[in-house]
């Protein structure tokens, strides 16, 4: 009886010949640059060229040290020729994910996120149960006994710790196999320093708002920022406050791209975090995540009536109530 893996790389590997071209697009993160390199070592030697591409301009700096540190290449899919490609592949999404992937056909989708619409595609492997894509890519270089090098096996070592959250967040004791099984090749100190590169120096100036102006309420404070040139610092600042002892919730949010951008977190003993984002903002926008962090994203264009948002104090005041009303 055929092992299903090696059953699932085959199919796989029965999508490409030695004459194709092929391009992964994703969305970058640690998780799909992980996964992107190792779908293209799998396929070393095996077609003509493999270029890895991201629709996103990357602006973490924890993403941005991985690039650096690991020597990854990526072009910017705005770049790219796309008619210089005959294959192309998306890992770490699916193609309703983001407006610009309805520029290619992928003819190969992986991805552990729910499926929520009819994909269309040669090979798909969905697995919405694993708490990483790169725990089944994984999986792939291991049916296909390819020993990962140190960068490869780096990558997709800290996109697992990063997607399941240090294994605090939804996993697999599969998840936890494959990270066991990177960790004999890993460099962990590269992997450590990644982790920890995640400030810029124009950053720091958000840090004074917040604290100057965080509203602290029992255990919870609330922030907002105003205007910000990237909505990560919404998230940096949030795992900031969660380290101070007295904090069990934090809520920071900021203005970027006209949208409102509001980051949950908590320590997972009281309320889900995901709910709450749901309750109080799906209705005029998107909202979820997990139990301990979530986020919502609403266009200023849907409040600007009920808040004024240059005002932030006022905005901030908003945000409070809403959620204290759930």
């Amino acid at each position: 009886m055929a092992c299903p893996k090696l059953e699932k790389l085959n199919q796989f590997y029965e999508q490409f010949s030695g004459n194709d071209s092929v391009l992964i697009v994703i969305n970058a993160d640690p998780d799909a640059i992980a996964s992107a390199i190792a779908v293209k070592r799998l396929l070393w030697r095996k077609v003509i060229s493999v270029t890895i591409s991201n629709i996103n301009i990357l602006t973490r700096p924890d993403n941005l040290a991985m690039i650096r540190i690991l020597g990854i290449k990526m072009i910017y899919f705005k770049d790219i020729d796309i008619s210089q490609y005959n294959r192309f592949i998306i890992v770490d999404s699916q193609p309703d994910h983001n407006e610009k992937f309805k520029y290619i056909v992928p003819s190969v989708i992986i991805d552990h996120h729910p499926e929520k619409s009819v994909l269309n595609a040669p090979f798909i492997d969905i697995r919405s149960n694993y708490g990483a894509c790169s725990t089944i890519l994984t999986e792939y270089l291991i049916a296909a006994k390819i020993k990962p090098s140190v960068r490869l096996a780096t990558a997709l070592f800290y996109a697992i710790k990063v997607d399941t959250n240090n294994f605090e967040r939804k996993a697999l004791l599969k998840d936890i196999k494959a990270f066991q099984f990177l960790f004999s090749f890993a460099n962990i100190n590269l992997s450590r320093q990644i982790e920890h590169e995640d400030l810029k120096i124009d950053f720091l100036k958000y840090f004074k708002i917040a604290l100057n102006d965080s509203y602290l309420k029992k255990s919870k404070v609330f922030i907002h920022i105003g205007e910000v040139t990237n909505p990560d610092i919404c998230v940096i600042i949030a795992d900031f406050f969660m380290r101070v002892n007295t904090i069990n919730w934090s809520v920071v949010s900021g203005i970027c791209d006209g949208k409102l951008v509001i980051i949950f977190r908590n320590d997972k003993l009281i309320k889900n975090a995901g709910n709450l984002a749901k309750r109080a903002f799906s209705s005029i926008g998107s909202a979820g995540g997990h139990i301990n962090m979530a986020r919502a994203e609403i266009p200023i264009s849907k409040i600007e009536t009920e808040v004024n948002t240059k005002d932030n104090k006022k905005v901030l005041k908003w945000i409070i109530s809403k959620i204290e009303k759930n």
